[in-house]
């Protein structure tokens, strides 16, 4: 099985977050973010370099939202340029950092706790690649361990072979193509298709069940 690659670490090491502001307690909740086009702007060429990002509008003040609610965010992003060789992990990482970067700049809340993504191609037909859930499994065991202290590696388990799993009343993925929404389903959560063009903040009100206030 073609497991997820972390952003900035191996898959199955210990995974320090940030605090969720004010106190907050987790509530067991992830919002499992797609990137482009939910975070920052997308591209049909992809986004190639990290002076391509671009934040999209209200998108931290989003994710800010979701943190205060006693969300973690992990991002879950296919990212097949990488094997197709455009560029390396590293180069990804830069872009990923300069995510993080401006996401903070524009609210100091909007931390992101995870990123996880799928460096293969379709034809490989990857666990990890969106529509399947194995960046879903792996984020919902990373951040479950970091809730239980667990400070060293952790061996992640996915599809059949991970027994016992608990259902995620209230977790949700946000992302702006189908294979998204597949990711979801397969994952037993709900899923919320945003605009490419507003992103997370077109659907933020759904997320926190605010949309009939």
């Amino acid at each position: 099985m073609l497991p997820p690659c972390r952003d900035g670490a191996d898959l199955e090491s210990p995974l320090e977050m940030t605090p969720l502001p004010e106190g907050i307690q987790w509530t067991g909740r992830i919002a499992y973010l797609d990137r482009d086009g939910v975070l920052n702007r997308g591209s049909e060429n992809y986004i190639n370099s990290p002076e391509e990002i671009v934040i999209l509008d209200g998108a931290a003040d989003s994710v800010a939202k979701l943190r205060g609610a006693g969300f973690r965010v992990c991002v879950v992003t296919n990212q097949s340029p990488v094997g197709r060789g455009h560029w390396t992990h590293d180069e990804l990482a830069l872009i990923h950092h300069r995510l993080r970067y401006l996401m903070v700049q524009e609210n100091a809340d909007a931390v992101i706790d995870l990123i996880l993504y799928s460096p293969y191609v379709p034809r490989e037909n990857s666990w990890a690649r969106k529509p399947n859930p194995g960046m879903l499994e792996a984020g919902r065991q990373l951040l479950n361990a970091a809730h239980d202290d667990q400070d060293q590696r952790i061996e992640i388990k996915f599809g059949e072979d991970w027994k016992g799993r608990a259902e995620e009343p209230g977790s949700v993925l946000v992302g702006d193509r189908t294979s998204d929404m597949e990711a979801a389903r397969n994952h037993g959560i709900i899923g919320l298709k945003c605009s490419s063009e507003e992103g997370l903040a077109g659907v933020i009100a759904e997320v926190l069940g605010e949309e009939n206030v």
